[in-house]
């Protein structure tokens, strides 16, 4: 992912089979190219999330404290994996440790579609990310 002119992050898609299903167990996987702010991160998605049509603020507002408590700043290098759970909520890892989790299943949807749904910001990086060349 590049932005105006800085590589911002490498992205990676693991799921079983190869095969990416919405509503199935699947990793998303972020290799970070510089240094970012944890709390710049959680307002870059939450501000990702809305572009895709939220339109509660407050449950915004609650995800948002949610991914800025888990978010670490990081450095080139770092990363970070996002875990859709069999059970649908998402984890947070850095490496192999937990970082923290969202129990909340329409968190999981619209936080994932930021890459892999329709109307991402990026329609380049998920038509790599699925293979939908």
């Amino acid at each position: 992912m590049t932005y105006l002119f800085w590589d911002v992050y490498d992205a990676s898609l693991y799921a079983p089979q190869g095969v990416y299903s919405q509503d199935q167990p699947f990793v998303l996987a972020l290799r970070y190219l510089r240094e970012l702010d944890g709390k710049e991160i959680a307002k870059r998605s939450l501000k990702e999330i809305e572009k895709q049509g939220i339109t509660n603020s407050s449950q915004g507002e609650r995800w948002l404290a949610e991914m800025e408590k888990i978010f670490p700043n990081v450095s080139k290098g770092t990363m970070l994996f996002g875990v859709r759970t069999p059970e649908g909520t998402t984890q947070f890892y850095q490496d192999k440790k937990l970082i923290g989790e969202v129990k909340d299943s329409e968190f999981t949807t619209r936080f994932f579609n930021i890459w892999l749904g329709e109307k991402t910001s990026e329609p380049a990086m998920r038509t790599e990310l699925l293979g939908l060349k």
